[in-house]
């Protein structure tokens, strides 16, 4: 698969996945919209790595801030960084199921809704900053 075929299969998954996020809002999943919100940036920050010809793929990580630091785009806005901090962590508590009771009573209504909304606005930032 040529690198531009890549760019668009992981730029699609993370819009399939930011869209998921926003259908867990309506079904009143908070824990499963901010875990969709992480999949989804990490998706995009794989998109971007290949678009900006960091490699023939993507690193295999989760790690948000290491992904926005491969990636290289550029000055990151501070709620971009911090975005990338906080939904790393919500990506490691959701997998496992000691953290989901005790992350689903942290995880409200407002909480989510703000996550998938700067997700959705860090996404097009990164997406701003390609060819």
């Amino acid at each position: 698969m040529d690198i531009a075929r890549k760019v668009a299969y992981w730029n699609d998954i993370a819009d399939y996945d930011l869209e998921t996020a926003r259908a867990m809002l309506v079904t009143s999943r908070w824990l499963y919209a901010v875990f969709m919100s992480q999949q989804a940036m990490e998706k995009a920050l794989k998109a971007a790595f290949l678009a900006l010809e960091r490699g023939d793929e993507p690193p295999r990580t989760h790690n948000l801030s290491f992904l926005l630091d491969q990636v290289d785009i550029g000055e990151d806005p501070n709620e971009v960084r911090d975005l990338a901090v906080r939904l790393s962590a919500y990506y490691i508590e959701a997998r496992y199921p000691s953290y989901k009771e005790k992350l689903s009573t942290l995880v409200g209504r407002d909480e989510a809704v703000v996550v998938v909304d700067r997700t959705q606005e860090a996404i097009s930032w990164i997406r701003s900053h390609l060819k």
